[in-house]
């Protein structure tokens, strides 16, 4: 009975109505960078610097959070469309890709995920910055770029794109210490909270240990005690190395210098040309080496005559006889 209704293997699979089928684990840690990985981004292996890749990633999430409330988005989809960008960014290169090509295909990607669908066509007018565009070629073009690159990011992250936010667990985690009715810690860990969606940290670490490291730094800055006997962390499987990382990625942030936006586009325009330029040449060597024709004992003679111009017309035997009954037929009505 158990075997017909469907009965779960670990390790094997699924068998139903007497039929072993592979099982599918669905799981959000899969989602979480390994330790290694966070250090040696595609980015970084094409030679950018990783101050600029940072910067990087907080302007175009900026750029991101600002397009979402001119779109009226909820919070939640802005988060979603920054954690999506922060994710493709770990598969593929920003000397490689278009960033902001990629953020206006994130949001709009989030904007369906969470069900507040947005036309292509204002997500557009929202990042141009310079008053609604016009529908002209470079509008088309935009478009089909925007498009394509929101395939290019489900195909990279294998579809895989939900996220879970930890806006509801900071309250909840309030309640439990009995300092829910403390606005001011509440708005500080939600604003902490909304600025980590700058960084790698949810690509880290789960929600529920960035919930406990906001909670953790507002306590901190505004000295508000919580319980230590045992640490009221532990409670939610958080560990104080996890939270004293994330509380120095997110007060990195405030002190982080930034340039201009164009002066980081052209750091990936210099090192786009020099990847640009190393692959041309090793292509030319490669063709130097692989692609010369033997002269002997390979090729052919060419031939000073087209075969087909060389070719004799020859009579078909069929065309013959069909000539001869059309003759004869001919004679006999004749007679």
């Amino acid at each position: 009975m158990a075997a017909a209704a469907g009965a779960l293997l670990p390790g094997d699979g699924i068998v139903i109505a007497g039929k072993l089928y592979s099982g599918v684990a669905l799981t959000l840690d899969t989602c979480l960078l390994p330790h290694e990985s966070a250090h040696c981004s595609p980015s970084r292996a094409h030679g950018l610097s990783a101050r600029t890749e940072q910067q990087l990633r907080n302007r175009m999430c900026e750029m991101i959070q600002s397009a979402g409330i001119l779109l009226r988005l909820p919070q939640v989809a802005m988060a979603t469309a920054q954690i999506l960008f922060h994710r493709f960014f770990y598969c593929k290169s920003f000397v490689r890709h278009c960033a902001e090509t990629v953020a206006m295909a994130c949001l709009q990607l989030a904007s369906k995920i969470e069900e507040e669908p947005r036309r292509v066509r204002d997500v557009l007018n929202v990042f141009q910055r310079r008053g609604p565009m016009l529908l002209d070629d470079g509008y088309v073009s935009r478009k089909s770029n925007v498009i394509k690159a929101e395939r290019r990011v489900l195909k990279e992250l294998g579809f895989c794109v939900h996220v879970k936010h930890p806006h509801k667990v900071i309250v909840m985690y309030l309640q439990v210490v009995e300092c829910e009715k403390n606005t001011r810690l509440l708005q500080m860990a939600w604003n902490y909270m909304n600025d980590s969606l700058r960084t790698d940290v949810f690509l880290r670490f789960r929600a529920e240990t960035i919930a406990c490291a906001c909670i953790f730094l507002s306590a901190r800055v505004l000295q508000i005690p919580l319980p230590d006997q045992p640490p009221w962390f532990l409670l939610f499987g958080a560990s104080e190395q996890d939270l004293i990382e994330i509380s120095c990625c997110i007060l990195r942030l405030y002190t982080l210098q930034c340039e201009s936006l164009a002066a980081l586009l052209q750091q990936v325009e210099e090192m786009r040309s020099i990847l640009d330029a190393q692959y041309n040449t090793s292509k030319q060597a490669g063709l130097v080496s692989t692609t010369e024709t033997p002269t002997a004992g390979f090729s052919p003679a060419s031939k000073a005559v087209s075969p087909v111009e060389n070719q004799k017309n020859h009579e078909s035997p069929l065309s013959r006889l069909a000539l001869k009954n059309v003759c004869r037929k001919i004679t006999s009505r004749d007679g």
